[in-house]
């Protein structure tokens, strides 16, 4: 007789193919799953998207993709049915539905052309200029001769997205063809010219070099120049705390001269390059809302985040004219297809019955925001939704929700708990809050130490320690209290 343990262990091993789908389509975010599926339906000519069907030629309308609306319940058919009743799925008014949760169909419409400009044509924009072209445009200007030009060639193909070296002079010198005949000073030199282009200060090794390769181009004339390199030479640590007490005392100048010096540092770039990255944005579409409707929190997918994929109807009236081998492969394709739209189907319920899960929980956060956060565990909200608890982090993890205080990762609902002293429990996400608003609210000349601020927490009935503070605030980036006095 099986043991429990063996007994999920033979059920592990047992994982059919589609709950073993369904189970690896739950870890992916959105754009992960857009390139699986876009790969899938490659392979499997069953499937096809909604913006990649074929017009129906007996339809008058404008637009094909019109006629795809949302699948009822009734339409669907059940994974355990037989796939080689092709009738079924030629027949049934659902057999090239594509998936979609919206509640209207114009969605689908209005997203499919969302590519093209107001003229019907795809928009034909220019590719962004990267900062190795914009440098070679400058440099082919230049008045370097053949030797200095590739020495340049060399050290512009070297940067990286900010402007900066990441490579030593050393290893930028053996990158060069030996007839070159160059030497480390050569390479310095010509690195030194390349800091005077178009955005200042490129080809830097550090920051230092880059704050002092940027003053330098400064008139000379320009108030507080030379003490600006003073800092950025020796004291850019003191900088970075904002002493300027300290400061203007190792320079020897007045705090005002000092304060000057230090205004004229910071309206410099740090990142030079950083105007001319080229790398595209990835902005976080939420993969459900949460509204707030008659007095109730409400969620609700959101329709422009699920995959618009659907059975190709044409390939599914051919099953059964289909014959041999043919048939045999194409009902299997049908199977798969199937499986695949039935573990789609799973990751919707599963996503949207998780996170209403986690709104009903932490209604007080959207309601008076982080102060009212919840102690909340993986657990909780797997017996809830009578689910493991591994299944619950898949579905937390890279999974956006927009609600009226933002958009968040469905994880960063989840906290742990610290006793209080009506006996219940704050969030650490909570006390954080608690703590940025202390902060915020102190005397600069005389801010709050660690032991201050977990005596005023006390005082508000949170039962924390000095280290857990410490902890906190290094979380929130939120300096010492030595730190901030000298901010102040």
């Amino acid at each position: 007789m099986k043991t429990g343990l063996q007994f999920r262990l033979h059920q592990q091993l047992a994982l059919t193919p589609q709950l073993q789908q369904a189970i690896r389509l739950l870890q992916l975010s959105q754009l992960e799953l857009e390139a699986e599926l876009r790969q899938i339906a490659e392979s499997n000519p069953l499937l096809e998207f909604a913006e990649d069907a074929e017009p129906d030629p007996d339809d008058e309308s404008e637009f094909a993709e019109a006629n795809y609306t949302a699948p009822t319940a009734a339409a669907e058919p059940a994974v355990d049915s037989d796939p080689s009743d092709a009738t079924e799925w030629s027949d049934s008014g659902s057999s090239e539905q594509p998936i979609d949760f919206s509640s209207s169909g114009s969605s689908s419409s209005s997203s499919g052309n969302s590519s093209r400009d107001d003229d019907g044509l795809e928009p034909q924009n220019a590719a962004p200029e990267t900062l190795q072209e914009h440098l070679m445009w400058q440099l082919n200007l230049s008045s370097f001769d053949a030797r200095e030009k590739a020495i340049a060639t060399v050290l512009i193909d070297a940067l990286n997205s900010d402007g900066y070296l990441t490579d030593s002079l050393d290893a930028m010198l053996a990158a060069l063809p030996p007839r070159l005949d160059a030497t480390l000073d050569d390479v310095d030199a010509v690195r030194r010219r390349l800091q005077g282009f178009d955005p200042t200060g490129v080809a830097s090794l550090d920051l230092r070099d880059c704050l002092r390769a940027q003053l330098e181009q400064f008139d000379p004339a320009t108030p507080q120049r030379e003490l600006a390199l003073s800092i950025v030479n020796d004291e850019l640590d003191l900088l970075a705390r904002n002493d300027i007490a300290r400061l203007a005392r190792r320079l020897r100048a007045s705090e005002d001269e000092t304060a000057a010096a230090a205004l004229l540092i910071r309206s410099l770039d740090p990142r030079p390059g950083a105007a001319l990255d080229t790398t595209p944005v990835e902005y976080i579409a939420p993969d459900v809302y949460a509204r707030k409707l008659n007095g109730y929190w409400q969620v609700s997918l959101n329709p422009d985040s699920q995959p618009k994929l659907g059975l190709n109807q044409h390939y599914c009236s051919l099953i059964a004219q289909a014959r041999g081998n043919d048939a045999s492969w194409m009902r299997g394709q049908l199977q798969e297809a199937r499986w695949l739209l039935k573990s789609l189907e799973s990751r919707a319920e599963t996503l949207i019955k998780v996170a209403d899960a986690i709104v009903r929980r932490q209604s007080a956060f959207l309601d008076y925001g982080p102060e009212a956060m919840h102690p909340l565990v993986l657990r909780e909200v797997a017996e809830e939704v009578g689910m493991h608890e591994s299944t619950i982090s898949r579905v937390t993890t890279r999974k956006y929700i927009h609600t009226p205080r933002g958009t968040f990762e469905l994880k960063h609902f989840f906290s742990s708990g610290v006793s209080t002293e009506d006996g219940g429990s704050a969030s650490a996400t909570a006390i954080q809050a608690m703590l940025r608003k202390l902060v915020d609210a102190e005397d600069p000349r005389k801010p709050l130490s660690d032991q201050s601020l977990a005596e005023e927490l006390n005082g508000k009935g949170i039962q924390v320690a000095r280290r857990t503070v410490a902890k906190y605030r290094e979380a929130l980036r939120i300096p010492s209290s030595n730190e901030r006095q000298r901010a102040g």
